[in-house]
Formats: C-alpha cells, sequence, structure tokens
C-alpha cells in the first residue's frame, strides 16, 4: 500500500468490523514480499494475546539505572582550565545527621504553613529552648524538617513559642480583634501582640556522611542526595538569617546594586547559586551568579505608573491595577508596617468610608461614619492625592484601608508573571558578564560567606578552599562542512562564513509573494537584494508574483483579524497558493502577529514561510541568514558535514540509525493551566543526519515526562510520536528499518533520568514492539542538560572557553559517564557549557530542532482560547483528570520542513 491510503481503503471497503480485519491483514508487516511498511495496527495474533488492548508488557520490565564511566577522552589539544567549583574537604566522615519532623501550629490548632513565619518560631524555639535540646545547631529547611548533627536528648519534643509581633492599624480595621476602642490616637501607634505557637518535633531518620564519602568513590549510596541536601540546606539558613530571598538553592540579599530595571515595574535582581556536588575530584562548593524577577521596590504609585507604561496617575486601568496588586506587600511611610493587599477600596480615599467609636467622656461612645482621608487627617496626615483608591490591607470581610501614596512596595518580593519580549531581552543583556567579572564574584562570595565559620559545616570537620578548581580540557577539531561545487566549509573560531560559497543544494523559488505588515519597510528593495544574494548562492529566485502591504486600517485590530485580513488580500492577488512567503513583521518576530501568522501558514493553508524585522541591518549578511533558512524549509540543503557526504561516519553509516531529539517546553511561570508541549524530532532520509521531521503534541501542564510517544487508541491503532516519525524513517531511507536509535533527550534533571530510562524508553519499544516486527533497535540514550550552574574558564586567557572545549575528568560525576562541552564561540556574556549524561550506550544536534519546535508551537498556538473554553472543548485527558487541548497537526505540505536547521521562524 502507500502511505497515506488508509483512509482511503476505509471509504471503499466501509468502516465495519470485518473491513478493518482485511485492511490490518494486507498492511501488518513493513517490507515484507508483496507487502508495504504498515505501523497502522497491530497483528491478529497480538491482538488475541492482549484482548484487543495495549497492553504490550505483561511483566515490568527490567529496571535499568545509567551506566557507568568505560573510560576518559583523549582526543583534541589539550587546555588548562578553571571551574567554578570549590574544593571541600571532608573529614568527619563518621558524622550522622539526625532527621526530625517539625509541625507548627497555632493557639486554636491551625497548621502554620507560611515559610517566614516557620522561620521566625524556630529561630525563637533555639533561643528559648537551647538548654532543652543540648545546646545543639539545627538546620531548619523553613518547612517541615530540621537536621542535627548526632541525635538530640529525646525522639519527641512539643514547645510553646511566643513571638511578639509589631502591629498596626490603618483605617477601618484594628490590629487586634473587635472594632476601635477607647483613645483611638494608641490604636494608630505600634502594639506588640504576643502570638503562641505550638511547635512539635519528632525523630524521623538518620542519614550519616559517610554516604557521601562512599559515593565520591563511585559507589551506589541511598543517603549520598539526601546528605547532600542536608549540606545545601546548611547554606540556605545561613543565608536567610541575613535576609535574603530564597529561590531553590539560590539567594538574593535586598541591595539596589545587585538591580536591574526592565521597565513595567519589574526588576532582575542578581544573587548567587550555592551546592554541593559530588565529583570525580572529590566534594566541591558549587557556586555562580544567579539572577530573578522581582518586584521594583519603591512607591507604589510609581510601580503602578510604569507598569501600566503611562505618565498621569489618574490615567490607571485600577481593575488591571487590582489584579496586579493582589497578593504583594507594601511597607506604610506613616507607621513602617508592613501589610499584604488583599484588593483595592471601592472609592477614593475622600469617599471611602468606614465605622469608627468615638467615646465622649464616660459614655459608651457612639459609632460614626468617617472617610479616609478625614482618618488620616486626624492623625495629621494630609493625603496629596485622595482622589485615589485606598490599597485594602485586611481580611475579606474586615477591610483595612491605607492611601496608596502612604505606601512602598517591600523589596525582594519575587515576580512570578510573563514577561514581555522587551523584558526578556533587557534582562539578557543586562545580566551579561565576561568570564573575569563572573570569577571575581563568585570567588568573592565564598570569601565572604565565611561557610567555614558555620557550626554544623564546623562539625562535619568541612573546610572550603577559596580557589576555582582547576581542570583539564581538551579542544576538539571542530568539523568540516561541504557546501556547493563540492568544496570544503572550514570554521573559524566556531563560525562558518558562507559569503562568496554556493549552498550544497540549493532551490529553486517561482511562486512566491511578500506580505507585508511594517509601515516603514521598502518592499521593492528587499526583493531585489533577496534575489540578487539568492543568485550568488546558487538559489534561482524569479520576482515576486506579488507585493501586499497591509491595510492602514486593519492595525488596529487584533492580531487574528489582522492575519485574515491579510490571507484575504493574498488569495485575490494571487492565482493559486504560493509555494513561499516572505512576511515583513513590524517589530521582533515575537509579536502578537507570529503565532496567528504560523499558524495560518503551517496548519492551514501548508504554506512555508519566512518572517523577517525591517529594524536590523539589511545587509548582504543578513540576507544570507534569511536564505540559509528559506533553503532550507523549501527541502533543499545549505551543507553537509563532510564525514556524511563521504559516507564515513562511523557506525551509523554501515547501520540504518534513526536518531531522535526530545524536549517538552512548558507554560510561563504562573500559568498553571497552560498545556506543555512535547516535540520530538527523527532524522529521515538515512544515511543523511542532517534532515529532520518533527512530532508535537500537548500534554498535561508542567509534564517534563513525554506521554505521548506510545498512544494505542481505542480503534487498534497507535497515535504516538514514534509511530510517527519511524514511518517517515522508513518511507525516506530506501524501506529500511531502523536497527539503531540514538536518543538525545533535553530538560530533565538528574532526579529524572530513571523516568527518561524506565517510562519514555519503554514507550518508544512498545510503539516498536506494537508492529510486530522483528527485533528491537539497540538504543543509546543521551541527556543534554543546559540549566546548571557549572561554568569554565580559561587559567591563562580572559576570554571564553574556544568552541569545542571537552572536559570529562575533574568535576564529572564520581561514577556516571558524563562530560562538559562548550560546542560554540562565546562572544559575549560567558559561555555555559552543555552537560552530557550518557545513560545508556547499546550500540547530533537533534535537541536543537526539538527544543526550536517545541518553542515554535508554544508560539502558535498560545492557548489563551483554551483558558476559556476548555471545559466546553475537546482533548487528551490529563493526569489530573481535565482535558488538554490538542495541536492542531501541521498541514500535509509542510509537516517535513523541519529538516531545515533554520526553523524557528
Amino acid at each position: 500500500m502507500i502511505f497515506g491510503a488508509q483512509n482511503q481503503h476505509q471509504v471503499a471497503r466501509g468502516v465495519g468490523k470485518k473491513g478493518k480485519e482485511e485492511e490490518r491483514e494486507r498492511e501488518r508487516g513493513w517490507g515484507r514480499s508483496g507487502g508495504g511498511f504498515s505501523f497502522l495496527g497491530m497483528s491478529d495474533s497480538m491482538a488475541a494475546k492482549t484482548g484487543g488492548t495495549l497492553q504490550v508488557h505483561k511483566d515490568n520490565p527490567v529496571k535499568r539505572v545509567p551506566i557507568a564511566r568505560p573510560s576518559f577522552g583523549r582526543e583534541g589539544k589539550q587546555i588548562k582550565l578553571l571551574s567554578n567549583h570549590f574544593t571541600v574537604k571532608l573529614s568527619g566522615i563518621d558524622v550522622v545527621f539526625y532527621q526530625y519532623s517539625v509541625s507548627i501550629k497555632s493557639e486554636d490548632d491551625k497548621v502554620i504553613d507560611g515559610k517566614g513565619i516557620g522561620r521566625k518560631v524556630m529561630n525563637k524555639l533555639l533561643q528559648t529552648y537551647s538548654s532543652e535540646l543540648d545546646g545543639k545547631e539545627f538546620a531548619y529547611d523553613g518547612e517541615k524538617c530540621l537536621f542535627t548533627v548526632g541525635p538530640l536528648p529525646q525522639n519527641h519534643f512539643e514547645f510553646t513559642v511566643i513571638l511578639e509581633e509589631t502591629s498596626s492599624r490603618a483605617a477601618g480595621g484594628s490590629p487586634g480583634h473587635g472594632s476601635p476602642g477607647q483613645g483611638d490616637n494608641k490604636r494608630s501607634k505600634r502594639t506588640h501582640l504576643p502570638k503562641k505557637f505550638v511547635v512539635g518535633i519528632s525523630y524521623a531518620a538518620k542519614i550519616p556522611l559517610k554516604s557521601v564519602a562512599l559515593a565520591l568513590r563511585g559507589s551506589e549510596s541511598d543517603h549520598a542526595q539526601d546528605a547532600l541536601r542536608v549540606l545545601d540546606i546548611v547554606l540556605r539558613q545561613q543565608q536567610a538569617k541575613r535576609g535574603c530571598l530564597l529561590v531553590r538553592q539560590s539567594f538574593f540579599s535586598d541591595d539596589f546594586k545587585n538591580l536591574v530595571d526592565l521597565t513595567g515595574g519589574v526588576s532582575g535582581c542578581r544573587g548567587l547559586h550555592s551546592s554541593f556536588r559530588t565529583t570525580i575530584g572529590g566534594l566541591s562548593l558549587n557556586m555562580d551568579v544567579s539572577t530573578t524577577m522581582i518586584v521594583t521596590p519603591g512607591p507604589v504609585f510609581d510601580f503602578l505608573l510604569t507598569n501600566q507604561n503611562i505618565r498621569d496617575i489618574r490615567d490607571i486601568d485600577w481593575p488591571r491595577a487590582k489584579k496586579m496588586l493582589k497578593n504583594l506587600r507594601v511597607k506604610a511611610m506613616h507607621n513602617n508596617m508592613e501589610f499584604k493587599i488583599i484588593g483595592l477600596s471601592d472609592l477614593p480615599c475622600n469617599r471611602q468610608t468606614f465605622p469608627m467609636k468615638v467615646r465622649n467622656g464616660s459614655s459608651d461612645g457612639q459609632t460614626v461614619e468617617i472617610t479616609v482621608q478625614e482618618y488620616f487627617k486626624s492623625k495629621q496626615v494630609d493625603l496629596t492625592m485622595p482622589y485615589l483608591p485606598c490599597l485594602d490591607v485586611g481580611k475579606p470581610k474586615r477591610p483595612n484601608y491605607v492611601p496608596i501614596e502612604l505606601c512602598n512596595m517591600v523589596s525582594l518580593q519575587r515576580y512570578t508573571k510573563v514577561l514581555s519580549s522587551q523584558q526578556r531581552a533587557t534582562l539578557v543583556e543586562k545580566s551579561r558578564q565576561k568570564p573575569q567579572e563572573r570569577m571575581r564574584v563568585v570567588t568573592d562570595a565564598v570569601k565572604n560567606n565565611r561557610y567555614d565559620d558555620d557550626p554544623i559545616l564546623s562539625s562535619c570537620g568541612i573546610k572550603i578552599e577559596k580557589q576555582l578548581t582547576r581542570v583539564d580540557g581538551r579542544i576538539l577539531s571542530a568539523p568540516t562542512l561541504v557546501v556547493g561545487n563540492s568544496e570544503d566549509c572550514i570554521p573559524n573560531r566556531g563560525r562558518w562564513n558562507y559569503n562568496n560559497k554556493r549552498l550544497l543544494e540549493p532551490v529553486k523559488i517561482e511562486r512566491w509573494a511578500i506580505v507585508n505588515f511594517s509601515s516603514r519597510c521598502d518592499m521593492s528593495r528587499i526583493s531585489r537584494d533577496l534575489i540578487n544574494c539568492g543568485r550568488t548562492k546558487g538559489i534561482i529566485i524569479e520576482r515576486p508574483f506579488t507585493l501586499v502591504d497591509e491595510d492602514s486600517q486593519a492595525r488596529r485590530c487584533t492580531p487574528v483579524v489582522r492575519v485574515e485580513r491579510m490571507f484575504e488580500k493574498v488569495k485575490a492577488n494571487l492565482p493559486g497558493p504560493p509555494e513561499f512567503l516572505l512576511c515583513v513583521l513590524p517589530e521582533r518576530k515575537n509579536c502578537d502577529l507570529y503565532g496567528p501568522w504560523k499558524k495560518k501558514n503551517l496548519h492551514e493553508m501548508g504554506i512555508t514561510t519566512q518572517c523577517i524585522v525591517p529594524s536590523v541591518k539589511m545587509n548582504d549578511q543578513y540576507y544570507t541568514n534569511v536564505l540559509l533558512k528559506i533553503n532550507a524549509k523549501l527541502g533543499g540543503m545549505n551543507s553537509k558535514l563532510s564525514l556524511e557526504h563521504r559516507h564515513m561516519i562511523p557506525i551509523i553509516n554501515q547501520t540504518p540509525t534513526l536518531i531522535l531529539g526530545m524536549d517538552v517546553s512548558h507554560g510561563s511561570p504562573g500559568r498553571a493551566d497552560v498545556p506543555s508541549i512535547a516535540a520530538v524530532v527523527g532524522s529521515r532520509s538515512w544515511p543523511l543526519i542532517s534532515r529532520y521531521r518533527a512530532s508535537v503534541r500537548t500534554q498535561s501542564p508542567k509534564v517534563e515526562m513525554i506521554d505521548s510517544l506510545f498512544k494505542p487508541l481505542d480503534d487498534g491503532k497507535d497515535d504516538g510520536i514514534i509511530r510517527e516519525l519511524l514511518l517517515d524513517f522508513y518511507k525516506t531511507s530506501q524501506q529500511r528499518k531502523p536497527k539503531q536509535i540514538i536518543i538525545f533527550r533535553d530538560g530533565v534533571s538528574e532526579s529524572q533520568f530513571s523516568q527518561v530510562l524506565n517510562f519514555e524508553l519503554n514507550q518508544i519499544i512498545k510503539a516498536y514492539e506494537y508492529m510486530d516486527q522483528g527485533p528491537i533497535p539497540k538504543f543509546t540514550v543521551i541527556i543534554a542538560q543546559k540549566n546548571h550552574h557549572t561554568k569554565l574558564f580559561q587559567e591563562n586567557a580572559p576570554d571564553n572557553v574556544p568552541p569545542g572545549t571537552v572536559v570529562d575528568s575533574g568535576i564529572v560525576h564520581p561514577r556516571q559517564y558524563d562530560f562538559y562541552m562548550c560546542a560554540h564561540a562565546g562572544p559575549i556574556g560567558t559561555s555555559r557549557p552543555t552537560h552530557y549524561h550518557v545513560l545508556l550506550n547499546e550500540i547530533v544536534a537533534p535537541i536543537c530542532y526539538a527544543h526550536l519546535a517545541a518553542a515554535q508551537m508554544g508560539q502558535f498556538m498560545k492557548f489563551e482560547e483554551f483558558a476559556e473554553t476548555s471545559s466546553g472543548s475537546g482533548g487528551v485527558p490529563s493526569s489530573t483528570g481535565a482535558a488538554v487541548p490538542e495541536l492542531p497537526r501541521l498541514h500535509a505540505d509542510v509537516c517535513s520542513s523541519m529538516c531545515g536547521r533554520h526553523i524557528e521562524s
């Protein structure tokens, strides 16, 4: 049978049970004599065995674990490096940590969950009951665990802790229970309110520090990660006592010099990351620069002005402001007290009233209605902006009003909402540090934090060196490319220059057009320059059929409407569908038009498109980069590896090999309702390794493991990603089945390695077995981590490490097969090496394509529509029971366009 003919068969024979069985009989087997390649259903024998269900494995497979390092690399030029790891001397290996569970309850038996109050309570407990605890220091994680060196005198304690918290009323409420009472002047002052807490401490477990020593020798140890976690908690506690904001293993101090204005009332706050790590060179402290986003401290009205990008506070959109301010903390200038905002008053200060009791002599007094402005005036506080609403800092049924002009944003409040494109660009630009500066910052941090003085670390015999760790690296030779006319393209400092070179397989572009969403663009010049540049690269580009400008009236419409109207104009000006559209955007590619434009072209119309921005310098180099993307998307090939061109790639060239790149893209922080997007790209046209096809699915929000690799349906068919890519591999590789599969997996942490090996890999194997054809391929599984904190520096030069630098000694895992590599040149900032872990090796850039595919589909469908209509729309059930909206599949005419190396725009 031919691919894509399944539905035609069903139309011809109907969709009854007998027709389906006949179809499966014809389609069973891929590559059998007289039959085509079919992954479209399970065999009758398998269906009988499983009762028509999809449980391929009845027994649980043997659990896989990451393989050990077989050897060390030798190729490449030697280079002396430094790393931001600091050697830790560990002498107290006989120390045992005792873990205790902590419960904190209020007087009325309510559980206290707040981290801030928890630390205050436990600090007070240590001060009050030190003798009962035998004078032992403890490390408290801020939640439900504390750790001591050696045991406490008994396994269970119950303590009563009294905190005196300063409180004050604003207006319309009171600091304690009930309404304002006698002497209202007294209530405007600070009062000390004793709060009683009951703290329970119970023994939970022992964690021997010896487990770390065993792990350093390469032995498997159940407690090593637990012991390292305790040491990390000690570091966090030290910074918490200094008033730092804690974000996982990073900490941020309240220093204005660390802030970077990102506009919109948001600042980037530069801090430090610290964590203990076991390495082949011993225990080390990894110290790195880290950045988080916070609400810019300062007057609340300044925050609102910059957040809404306006100049006059009377122009504020108050419903939007209310949403933005909720749950943020402010400090009132008139009494220096902190409050949490729960909302805004319904009326401005000069009209918002609240009841207040006024006593006259010895009588009980009477209740009067008073405005917030009048109240503060009676306290000698004159408001300059009484026309503004008040902040409500009380409780839902007991409001407490304070004028906005009297409030400042508390510092170090995390900002977790989505950053705009401009904010992200500013953050990246202003967070850059040259290697020498980063080295200085982390070295100074280790010295200034005085870790050796910490009593718990001292009890463990821990001493931390104050100098960066020296490591040996190797510089691998850069691969040579082959371009047009079989000419070699040799890289220079990690860069390949296509100037004065023809592409290996250039395309011819005949039916195309330019659409312009920008008001400041000369489309005729763009057309002329693109055609001329294409000629030098071997790409024959005919004159565009038409140049379509957007109507000026349409610019006020929504992005979706603008795209629809543009397509109406395109259809009116073209005799038929174009093979390619060049789209000129009004700003950077992540503008609001980008997603709807891509969706319209790739899903609905099946038209290849390339977006450009006219604001950048549009010279020959710019057009060359654009043409590289266009040529790849239209099925051409810009270059090949020289080894690939000469069929000399080891292992892969002799044996049909499928290369998979896998990644998951998650919604922005604070958007728990947005589905995650899983993308897998597979190589095609073996023995080539430079062409890929992408397959994309949605899944439950924030779920990292890909759950649609094997996706059997009720009708007996597999609708998973792997089947789709195996079909494509077979179709484009001389009808060969892969005997080897190499998997590059991005975006998973070390704690998830087991899930990759024992869930995702099993799903891939099941998808293959479901076709009931031959032996299972051999697998190699490689993890690529970019979100880590290890940096490499040249010992004898101020520049970034050269491209091709590899480190597989000194700072790598004591047992597992891992290495660091900087594959690209780092002209700005400090290069971040990719950390590779080889988890399985039974027998490479695909991750980049998977990452780009997932990110582009996130633009393709931003899911705002599902946030409002998900309850009534179809979708895939998630692990939580909620329906996850499915992505629309790519149009058949463009589904293989991921073969290009430039799929991001």
